[in-house]
């Protein structure tokens, strides 16, 4: 057997690491969002006109796992407001979730007309297409973007392409000398998880994104972490470990 050239064992090194075993997701309390959820309807039966009421509710019901409620509460605010219609990229996750796969790809394709310079909208767009017409058309769907925005989601997008491997995504990390930023590593295993999971991998998918939960306990993952897309990976790793019986 030949030996591996030195420079390689730097990054198998940082592979074994970044794909090490998952430790074992740590449990969330839903309470405070339900005692939450509670209070927000409360005044909104007296303010029912706010959107920022409805936003804020929305949110509380996406992270509860109520994805037909939090759809409810977007649409009602684009309905006081049109103007918050393009913008809205939550209502496209929550569409996600709900399995509007449809409503989804179309609502991240507003926000790009919107913002032509977040690539993470044009993630989740890739995703729904994946999900309701197949890989190919998502492929063939892929928005473009000419502006870096940030860290990792040049090299996420070339996964979704077909120019990179979920492990190749991690690996740049290492060339660039990003391996300890932890919100870079974060989206970095979430992403790849989703990958994996809507391309027929789901038990890689779930350890993926399962590694991406662990990486900001939940008191900290609204303080200075990934916040609502913490919880979006949250409840990923929900929903892949039901589907595969866990």
């Amino acid at each position: 057997m030949r030996l591996l050239p030195p420079t390689l064992l730097p990054c198998l090194a940082l592979l074994a690491t970044l794909t090490a075993q998952a430790a074992p997701a740590p449990v969330f309390d839903t309470a405070p969002l339900q005692t939450q959820e509670k209070a927000i309807g409360a005044v909104l039966e007296k303010m029912p006109k706010s959107p920022n009421l409805l936003s804020r509710r929305g949110d509380t019901r996406v992270f509860l796992g109520d994805f037909k409620g939090a759809i409810a509460d977007y649409e009602g605010m684009i309905a006081l407001d049109a103007s918050l219609d393009a913008p809205h990229w939550r209502l496209g996750i929550a569409y996600y979730f709900a399995g509007e796969f449809s409503k989804a790809a179309l609502q991240f394709a507003k926000y790009h007309a919107y913002d032509a310079r977040d690539r993470e909208n044009g993630v989740w767009k890739f995703f729904s297409q994946v999900r309701g017409e197949g890989l190919e058309a998502a492929r063939k769907g892929l928005l473009v973007y000419t502006q870096f925005d940030r860290e990792p989601f040049p090299s996420v997008y070339k996964m979704l392409a077909g120019e990179q491997t979920p492990a190749g995504v991690l690996e740049e990390l290492e060339r660039k000398g990003l391996q300890k930023e932890t919100q870079v590593v974060f989206f970095a295993k979430y992403y790849a998880g989703l990958y994996e999971s809507v391309t027929g991998h789901k038990e890689a998918g779930l350890k993926w994104v399962q590694e991406a939960v662990a990486i900001f306990p939940p008191e900290a993952a609204d303080r200075g972490g990934p916040g609502y897309m913490w919880h979006a990976a949250r409840l990923h790793a929900q929903q892949l470990a039901t589907e595969l019986g866990r």
